[in-house]
Order: C-alpha cells, then sequence, then structure tokens
C-alpha cells in the first residue's frame, strides 16, 4: 500500500532504538522526512545517519521530552530544515515496576513528567505548525497496561499510559475540525530494550497471558503507527488501536 507520506514531515520521540526506531525507518521507507529525536544522542545520530545513507530524508535532534523549551527548539527546527511539520510521534517513554506502596514519590513525578507530561508537550508544541499546513496527524503511544490493570504492579506507568489514552480522546475532539488526527496505539509485549531487565519467569507470565504466544516486534507497531499517520486513515479520529497479540481479548 502507497501510503502517500511522500512530502510529509514526521517527529519522532524516543527514536534511538526500540519501537520509535523502528517507526522513524518505516515512515521514512514510505517517503517522509523524519526528525529522529532522543536523549540517547549516540544511538540517534545513528540511525539518523543510516537513513541518510539510504537516500532517505532524516536529522537527528537531542529532545528530553519533559522540557517544554527543548519541545520548542525542536519543533521550530524541524520546521527549519524541512519547511513544515505534518505527523508527530509521541513515543518516547520509561517504565517502572513499583507498586501503590513501594512507588516513590520521585519515581512517580520523573515517569509521570516523560510519559504523560511529555505527550501534552508535544501537541502543545505541534498543532499550530500543523494547523500552519492545513492539518496533520499525531499518534500517542500509550500500551494495554492504559486500558486494563495488568499484573498489579508498575503503578505510575498505569497512571501514565491511562492518561495518555484519554488525553489523546480530548485531543481528537479539540481539533477534529482542523484537519488534525489524534489516536493511540496501544502495544502488547513487545520484543525491545524496555524488557530487557524481565527474568525468565516473568517473561513465560507475558507469554502465557498472550493468545498468540509470543512478543510482537517493534516493525509490528511501526506499520500501525504509519497507517495512522498516512490518509489510508483520514476518517480516524479519537481511536485507540491495540496491537498486543489478543492480550486484551481476554
Amino acid at each position: 500500500m502507497d501510503l502517500g507520506l511522500t512530502g510529509k514531515v514526521a517527529l519522532v520521540t524516543g527514536a534511538a532504538r526500540g519501537i520509535g526506531a523502528a517507526t522513524a525507518r518505516e515512515l521514512a521507507a514510505a517517503g517522509a522526512s523524519v526528525v529522529v529525536t532522543d536523549v540517547l544522542d549516540a544511538e540517534g545520530e545513528a540511525l539518523a545517519v543510516e537513513l541518510g545513507a539510504a537516500g532517505q530524508q532524516a536529522i537527528y535532534l537531542h529532545l528530553d521530552v519533559a522540557d517544554e523549551g527543548q519541545w520548542q527548539e525542536v519543533v521550530e527546527a524541524a520546521v527549519t530544515r524541512f519547511g513544515r511539520l505534518d505527523i508527530l510521534v509521541n513515543n518516547a517513554g520509561i517504565g517502572t515496576t513499583p507498586d501503590v506502596e513501594k512507588e516513590t514519590l520521585d519515581g512517580w513525578n520523573r515517569l509521570i513528567a516523560i510519559n504523560q507530561t511529555g505527550v501534552w508537550l508535544g501537541m502543545k508544541a505541534a498543532a499550530p505548525k500543523m494547523r500552519a499546513v492545513g492539518g496533520g496527524s499525531i499518534i500517542n503511544l500509550s500500551s494495554i497496561f492504559g486500558a486494563v490493570g495488568g499484573f498489579g504492579a508498575s503503578i505510575a506507568y498505569h497512571a501514565s499510559k491511562g492518561a495518555v489514552r484519554l488525553l489523546t480522546k480530548s485531543a481528537a475532539i479539540r481539533y477534529a475540525k482542523e484537519g488534525i488526527r489524534v489516536n493511540s496505539v496501544h502495544p502488547g509485549f513487545i520484543d525491545t530494550p524496555m524488557l530487557d531487565s524481565v527474568d525468565a519467569e516473568a517473561e513465560a507470565a507475558i507469554l502465557t497471558s498472550t493468545p498468540m504466544g509470543r512478543l510482537g516486534r517493534p516493525e509490528e507497531i511501526a506499520a500501525v503507527i504509519a497507517f495512522l499517520a498516512s490518509n489510508a486513515a483520514s476518517y480516524m479520529t479519537g481511536s485507540e488501536v491495540y496491537v498486543d497479540g489478543g492480550w486484551t481479548a481476554r
């Protein structure tokens, strides 16, 4: 399917590795110019170089998504470099495991700043630029744990991803008549560095809970994101798309 992204400009957060890197590659392959952003500068730069070597348009910019000033600088730099901004993929995020009683206030605040506040700041910075070109597509990465209670742990992560689910819907209504579509993607357990700390027993529990019996691949999430970024999804806004091997169907 031709996604019609040639001439479009996409900004992807947390793009140095995992789902973000796969998304940057997918969007670039579909013809978009890609602004790769992250705090992992060496890996982000390497990805931008990789895309450029493949004949695709890409730059890397450092971005701490919890910093409003950096958001403004990066969005302005993207528009200066490529002339417009059409697609924002709010992918950056961290995960923690403490439950209600073990979580600390500092841990809670750090995770919420990145996973939740960072998504809002991204939409706030990007929407005016999309309005200026007649519309755009924002894809916010939530999680299956933005809708279900999981294993009773990771309280801050659940809170942040649940918030992303609903702030997506609110923004979708806000921008519906301006041609800016806002949707959320809810991955299940994906084979990314975020799962590197999971021990064998926990991974077995994850696979047992997943009807398809395997971890997802970053490319499988990236394909859905690219679809939502394209005109093929032109009547979709405020939607939540689950890519979880059947996890939430239980």
